[in-house]
């Protein structure tokens, strides 16, 4: 009896804390996320370079640096257990760096940065969404817009040659994450996606700056992204 009971107050005291989804509920979500680009770079491969890839070393590739940033995402419960969810990251700036071309003619050197805006869609299932702890997973589409994309060779054979990141990307994203659902529709969030990015990159390789634009390389940027953060269902 007396076990019972105390299972009653414990029921009793952890349910005002369930924020429990159902369908139609909508969810804000702030994030603070490290952006880590998992790039894959062809820059020294001289079949596909034109002529930057007659003075680069076979090894060398361009490396795109980390960024932490705010997330903003808003999720609609379609059913008790799938959710759509709008990722609206700020953009995010990252320096880019040649790299492994230290025997070459061009070196190692930073080419400046470059600023993506990555809105992304997904939808999720929820496992307990009226429970405590809601494990959840997600796949979905990723556009990521190329913003200030100018970059430069900043020293080497071709020093003062522009470089520019020639297209936007479209990708898809896949995600996991846990909500904690607390009292009065608050929760605390951990999530990771991964998302394809894809570009070329080209440059102007003439004396002087001149010429025409010269593809260099096939970039992909393929983000972890990983966060932690807060909500409040709606």
């Amino acid at each position: 009896m007396k076990k019972s009971l105390v299972v009653l107050a414990l029921a009793a005291a952890f349910s005002p804390m369930l924020a429990q989804a159902e369908a139609g509920d909508w969810v804000v979500r702030a994030r603070a996320v490290n952006v880590s680009p998992n790039e894959d770079s062809r820059l020294g491969n001289k079949a596909n370079q034109g002529s930057l890839g007659t003075i680069l070393s076979p090894g060398a590739e361009l490396t795109v640096s980390d960024k932490v940033i705010p997330e903003l995402d808003i999720s609609y419960y379609i059913t008790k257990n799938i959710a759509a969810e709008l990722i609206l990251a700020l953009g995010t700036r990252h320096n880019v760096s040649i790299e492994d071309d230290s025997a070459g003619a061009v070196g190692n050197q930073d080419l400046g940065s470059v600023n993506l805006l990555p809105p992304t869609l997904t939808l999720q299932w929820h496992f307990n969404p009226d429970q405590m702890i809601d494990p959840y997973v997600g796949a979905g589409i990723n556009y990521t817009n190329m913003l200030d994309k100018k970059l430069r060779f900043s020293s080497g054979a071709r020093a003062g040659n522009s470089i520019k990141i020639d297209s936007d990307s479209w990708g898809y994203a896949l995600q996991a994450g846990v909500d904690i659902n607390l009292k009065d529709g608050w929760l605390i969030n951990a999530d990771v996606k991964y998302v394809t990015i894809d570009t070329d990159v080209k440059a102007r390789l003439g004396a002087n700056n001149t010429g025409a634009w010269e593809k260099i390389d096939s970039l992909d940027i393929n983000p972890w992204v990983v966060g932690i953060g807060i909500g409040k269902k709606f």
